[in-house]
Formats: C-alpha cells, sequence, structure tokens
C-alpha cells in the first residue's frame, strides 16, 4: 500500500538543507512523488542557484520572492498535485525510518482527519545545560503544532486558503493554520514519526531580536480570540508583566525629573525586583558561566520595552485595519481555455452534437456566476485556417458550448495557424489582454486555467495569472516549467478553488 504525498521544504539558504536532503533520501520507505524546495532567500533571482546533493528522488526548486515561510509553504503546495503534503524545515533532520513512519502515519486516515504531526526530538547539549537560547529550540518538542514537521491533506489547504502570509517570520503561521484547520471541522492527529531538530546556539541579542513575534501574537488575538493561547496549548504571556515593568521605569524616570523622590524610589524599586525576577528566571536553569549571566542580565532589560513595542505597533495595525484585511489573490475574472478544460478534446471539433462537458464544468461555472465572478473562454482554432472546419461550424459548435454550460462575459477565439505570426494565438498574449479590456479591468485581475504551456505562456505574458491542469495530452516539460512559474492544479475543482481562495 502506498499514499501520494510531496514533500516541501522552504529554505532560506542553511547549510543544513544538504544534510536534510541527503538524510532523507537515504531513508527507507516510499519515496514522496516529488520534494520541492522553495527557494525563500530575499532577491534570490540575482544569488546563486542553491547547490543540492545528487539524489535518487525527483527534487524541484521553485521560488517565493523572499516573503516568509508562509508565503513559501503556500508556493510549494500550490506547485504539486499530490493528496498529502509534508512540511519540513530547512533546519531538521529526518531519522532513517521517517518515510517508512510518515506512510504508517497517513495510510488509511479518515477523511476528518486533516493533518498529522510529527515528534519533534532536540537533543540536549552534551556536558552541560542548555543556553536561553537553546532551551527555546527545546521548547519546539512540546509544541501543539508545529510545521517542523506535518504532513496536511492538500484538499484541506485549498479549502482553508493555506498559511496567513501575514505571518512573515517563521512564527504562528503554524498554529494559525492549524486553528484553521480545526475550526474548519478537520481533526489534527498525532504521528509516531520522529524528527531531529538541532538546537539553535544564537547570539547575544537573539533573545531581543525574537521579540518582534509579539505583533504577530497581536494578529492572533484578532483572528482567535482572547482565548487563543489556550486553544493552541500555551501558557499566558508575560506582556502584562512586560508592561509593568515599563510602566515602573517610565514612573521612576519622570517622578526623578519633576522632584518626587519617594515616588521615584518606589518605581525604581518595582523595576528592579521585576526585572531582577525575569533574569533569574532564565539564568536559573543555564549554565551560568560569565558569558551567558551577562547576556541574560542586558536582554532582561532591554526585552520588556522591545517586546511592548513591538505588540502595541500590531495592535496598531490590527485596530486602524492596516493587515485586518485577509491577504487575498481573488482574481476577478477567470479565463478558460475551451478544449479539454471546460470540454472534452475532439480534434477541430466541427459537430454541436459531440460537445461533451468536461466533469463538474456547468456546476463550477454556475457557482463563480453565482459568486460575482466574470467568466470567460480563451480558445485557439486553428482548423478555421487549415480548412478543416468552417467559421460557421465553429460558432455552432460554441453555441453549443453556450447552450450547455451558460453565458460567458467574454469568449476570445483565434482562427489563425502557426504561420499567421498574429498576436492572438497562445502562447502570444493577445486574447488575454483582449479578454480583460471587454471586461473593463486589469490583466493581472485575470487567472487562465487551460491544459497546456501555451495557456500558461499566453496568460504570464499579458501580466494575469495561470493554473495548469494536466491531461494525458500535457506534456511532462509543460508540467514542469508550470510549476516553476504559475500553480498546476489535479483537477479542474482543485483549479477554481485555488484561484478562488481567500485568506492564506
Amino acid at each position: 500500500m502506498t499514499i501520494d504525498y510531496a514533500v516541501v521544504i522552504p529554505t532560506i539558504g542553511r547549510d543544513n538543507l544538504g544534510r536534510l536532503l541527503q538524510e532523507f533520501a537515504a531513508g527507507s520507505g516510499q519515496a514522496p512523488s516529488e520534494v520541492v524546495v522553495v527557494d525563500d532567500r530575499p532577491g534570490a533571482d540575482g544569488l546563486p542557484p542553491l547547490v543540492l546533493p545528487e539524489m535518487d528522488l525527483r527534487v524541484r526548486v521553485v521560488r517565493s520572492g523572499g516573503r516568509g515561510p508562509a508565503a513559501a509553504r503556500n508556493v510549494g503546495w500550490h506547485s504539486t498535485g499530490a493528496e498529502w503534503i509534508a512540511f519540513l524545515d530547512d533546519d531538521v533532520i529526518t531519522t532513517d525510518q521517517w518515510r517508512d513512519v510518515l506512510v504508517s502515519d497517513l495510510m488509511g486516515q479518515p477523511s476528518d482527519v486533516v493533518a498529522s504531526t510529527g515528534r519533534i526530538i532536540v537533543p540536549p547539549p552534551a556536558g552541560r545545560k542548555p543556553t536561553d537560547a537553546e532551551r527555546g529550540t527545546a521548547s519546539l518538542a512540546s509544541a501543539q503544532w508545529i510545521t517542523a514537521d506535518m504532513a496536511v491533506r492538500r484538499e484541506a489547504l485549498v479549502d482553508t486558503g493555506g498559511f496567513d502570509e501575514r505571518f512573515r517570520r517563521a512564527f504562528r503561521e503554524d498554529a494559525d493554520l492549524a486553528l484553521r484547520l480545526t475550526e474548519a471541522g478537520g481533526r489534527i492527529v498525532d504521528g509516531a514519526r520522529r524528527t531531529v531538530h538541532p538546537a539553535a546556539a544564537g547570539d547575544f541579542w537573539t533573545s531581543a531580536r525574537e521579540q518582534i513575534g509579539n505583533a504577530d501574537n497581536a494578529l492572533m488575538r484578532y483572528k482567535h480570540g482572547a482565548r487563543w493561547r489556550t486553544k493552541i496549548g500555551e501558557s499566558r504571556g508575560r506582556i502584562p508583566r512586560y508592561a509593568l515593568t515599563c510602566l515602573a521605569a517610565a514612573t521612576a524616570f519622570g517622578a526623578a525629573v519633576t522632584g518626587r523622590r519617594t515616588t521615584s524610589v518606589v518605581a525604581a524599586s518595582l523595576w528592579t525586583a521585576l526585572t531582577t525576577e525575569f533574569a533569574w528566571r532564565r539564568i536559573a536553569p543555564g549554565p551560568r558561566d560569565r558569558a551567558e549571566v551577562l547576556r541574560m542580565l542586558v536582554t532582561s532589560v532591554v526585552i520588556p520595552p522591545l517586546a511592548c513595542r513591538h505588540r502595541a505597533h500590531g495592535e496598531l495595525r490590527v485596530r486602524t485595519g492596516w493587515h485586518t484585511a485577509p491577504v487575498s489573490n481573488k482574481p476577478l475574472a477567470l479565463l478558460f481555455d475551451r478544449d479539454d478544460t471546460l470540454i472534452r478534446d475532439v480534434p477541430y471539433l466541427a459537430d454541436p452534437d459531440l460537445v461533451e462537458p468536461m466533469p463538474g464544468a456547468a456546476a463550477l461555472l454556475d457557482e463563480l456566476r453565482a459568486a460575482g465572478y466574470r467568466i470567460g473562454v480563451v480558445s485557439n482554432q486553428s482548423g478555421v485556417a487549415r480548412g478543416l472546419i468552417t467559421p460557421d461550424q465553429l460558432t455552432a459548435v460554441n453555441e453549443r458550448v453556450h447552450a450547455i454550460l451558460g453565458d460567458f462575459d467574454t469568449w476570445q477565439t483565434c482562427v489563425h495557424d502557426d504561420s499567421a505570426g498574429c498576436d492572438c494565438r497562445k502562447p502570444a498574449p493577445g486574447m488575454i489582454k483582449a479578454a480583460a479590456a471587454e471586461l473593463g479591468i486589469d490583466t493581472r485581475d485575470c487567472v487562465m486555467i487551460g491544459d497546456i504551456g501555451a495557456d500558461v505562456e499566453a496568460a504570464l505574458s499579458a501580466g494575469a495569472s495561470a493554473i495548469l491542469v494536466p491531461t494525458g495530452k500535457t506534456r511532462s516539460d509543460e508540467i514542469d516549467r508550470a510549476r516553476e512559474r504559475a500553480l498546476v492544479a489535479p483537477d479542474l475543482r482543485s483549479a477554481v478553488a485555488l484561484a478562488t481562495v481567500g485568506a492564506r
């Protein structure tokens, strides 16, 4: 028994990526349909390609533009049609039996199980206690949901829109997805597979930089309510204590400037007590060497104001609506190829009686119309130029398509053959531009859905988005190229879902 799964690994070019791929390839068990490495290095187009080890696995590299791990994971799962998407981070190592156990974890799961999480193992340092930064990594082992190792049904990702790209850092985007999956009625189960996550050493200011995550906490509260921490299995955060610490410091300073000595002393004592408690909480479990103690003392002073600043910034963005509207790529119009996308392909179709809609096409188009989308057809029909069908026959066939599938807001047809050198025949962009102009919208607000590479190339050349729905006639190189530059869907319904998905 096998399962249909792909592995998606977003990366910023960490050195560990090569080791992860080598260990994964050397493991036992069913191989994935493919491994998608998502290059999320900022400015990757101007950087040397990622250096990947030689492996007996199908590995593709796609780019996501340095927009963060949530966006990178979306690019990765959009580009593959596997039933299950296994997400791994580029700083983990899979065990020898990982593939075997993953298949066991996913095999036979009921339809309401939408995700399976692996167990994260963080090895402790040898011969000493872990530092504050290493304890931070170790906390991943007890996290309820973490995409360092999480397999998700592709259908569930489509239904929920995948990861919310407003989470620009590797923080909270996994918990947000998990909450949305469970709130939609799905179940997330614990798998038996294990993944090793080496402890991060960090530097002097690591803990201070991490306070930027408090802005994401504000977004979590906005999306999931005041009890969001309870929902993800976390204890109450320290923001109230940080706020009190900052208030004490401000009061001590203000009172000293205005000559209120007693108030200043009391407030300063409170600040000292709070800061000392915080510092000792971080020093006590650690190695307590001079460097670590100094790091804890200094950062314990700067963390409360930094945390409050980032939380206030996040709350401001939420309350002013800067990022409360879901990140959306909803188009205004969906444009479809005709043959083998909306209707069965009959070469040079001239008989209206042979028009057969693709499964579910009529219902999908009705749903799009009801939802307010503009829809159109963009079709090459070179049979007219070649004398294989007449213009009247083409008109009769198209009228039959109208009768079966309903009205379209625009219908663009190119009757030329390759020798004409026209701007309308796909992969030229002319028909996409003409459809957008007729609809009175920008080509960037259009998504083209078709079954061959020319459909994708026409859309991208026009500035539109594209989704390829391969058939038995679609060449493998067309699929590979589409996965690098656009999206690939296993069927028409999945393609429409990808095109019209809301928040990510």
